[in-house]
């Protein structure tokens, strides 16, 4: 059976593949143990300061630095790609406009005219014409549809309405959405440290967390050694913290998030694989975005990028023939994840545990705010 992701672009230029609806897959592979203290609650005190595992996939060899030392790495001529999403403030904590009752609403995707899907807690008794007051009342989220296309009651739609810019009324009423496993209140320095300093588009609720060591000073010492640096847009969705399900391995699709590669990204890449340069790719969002808008390229040159704007739902486990990356930076994920998967995808599921647990034996700090791989 075949499918095609779901990018907008001309037909000639989708990536075929293929998926199998019977297909099972063990688990306990994508499975570890991580003591609890080695799961980053803050940032790094800087963020280029972090520690660095690389990996070499040829002969598994690993060795330690920083994150700052992420450049030597490179060659001349490498395109370095990263995704410049930005998070919104996604969490909103309200009052019910009759009764009072408290009301969390986490942002899922804007769809238009200012109306949002949202998870809402507690979802009971919330329904469409019910209004929320957030802010002192500076901001009103107003249910229209009190269930998720699938029947969700957790899952709603709500337009919100605001005294001037609503975008910006929603930005100062609304809290960093940091993932759920950091359990400690939001500080001010998540707003400035829970978002790549190259972050330009609005749409995420997750960060691209293999971004956060990046800072200025860095990106313009990798561009000086002859690295092209481009960018492109996957905006990470609240589907990134679910475990993986029965469903997504049978179908072989996650759920979709929205994504834009620019034409001059594109040209940028091709001219790099036709001159058999690296792609390295900055995280696994940015994985997905390249892999989604991989073509065959009519001459022979493997396979090239094609400027796209849509959605992508590409689910990348084990076994998987990359068309575009040669390289990845990459944060440490959670076991059973879909980014663990895709990770063990790229370096090889049991080369992929071994660097894990000694990345664990040697007290690297995982998951969003924590220390970062160089795949190659």
């Amino acid at each position: 059976m075949k499918r095609y992701s779901s990018i907008t672009m001309p037909a000639p230029s989708w990536y075929e593949w293929k998926t199998d609806m019977t297909r099972t897959v063990d688990m306990s592979q994508f499975d570890f143990k991580l003591p609890q203290e080695r799961i980053a609650l803050f940032p790094a005190g800087q963020r280029s300061g972090s520690r660095l595992l690389t990996m070499n996939r040829a002969d598994g060899r690993l060795s330690h630095t920083i994150f700052s030392a992420l450049g030597s790495f490179f060659n001349e001529g490498d395109v370095l790609v990263l995704n410049n999403t930005k998070v919104i403030p996604a969490r909103l904590f309200g009052r019910k406009a009759e009764g009072g009752k408290k009301i969390e609403l986490f942002l899922l995707e804007e769809e238009e005219g200012e109306t949002y899907r949202v998870l809402a807690r507690p979802a009971r008794n919330l329904n469409a014409g019910d209004r929320i007051a957030f802010g002192n009342g500076r901001l009103i989220g107003e249910v229209i549809s009190a269930t998720g296309e699938n029947g969700e009651a957790n899952k709603k739609r709500v337009r919100f309405y605001a005294e001037g810019d609503c975008y910006r009324a929603i930005r100062e009423c609304g809290s960093v959405p940091l993932p759920p496993y950091i359990k400690r209140p939001v500080i001010p320095l998540d707003r400035e440290r829970y978002q790549t300093v190259y972050a330009e588009k609005d749409g995420a609720v997750a960060a691209p967390t293999a971004g956060l060591h990046f800072t200025t000073r860095l990106l313009d010492e990798i561009a000086k050694g002859g690295v092209r640096i481009v960018y492109l847009t996957l905006h990470v969705g609240y589907g990134t913290f679910k475990p993986v399900t029965g469903r997504e391995i049978a179908s072989g699709r996650l759920e979709a998030e929205r994504l834009e590669i620019p034409d001059d990204t594109a040209q940028v890449i091709n001219r790099a694989r036709r001159d058999k340069k690296r792609i390295i790719a900055v995280g696994t969002t940015t994985v997905r975005a390249l892999e989604s808008a991989a073509y065959r390229d009519p001459d022979g040159a493997g396979y090239l990028v094609s400027p796209s704007q849509g959605r992508t739902g590409l689910f990348i486990y084990p076994p998987y023939e990359f068309k575009v990356v040669d390289g990845l930076v990459t944060n440490f994920h959670l076991p059973r994840s879909s980014l663990f998967m895709l990770v063990c995808a790229f370096a090889g599921t049991e080369a992929m545990q071994r660097a894990y647990q000694e990345a664990i034996t040697r007290g690297y700090r995982f998951y969003s705010y924590g220390d970062a791989m160089y795949i190659v």
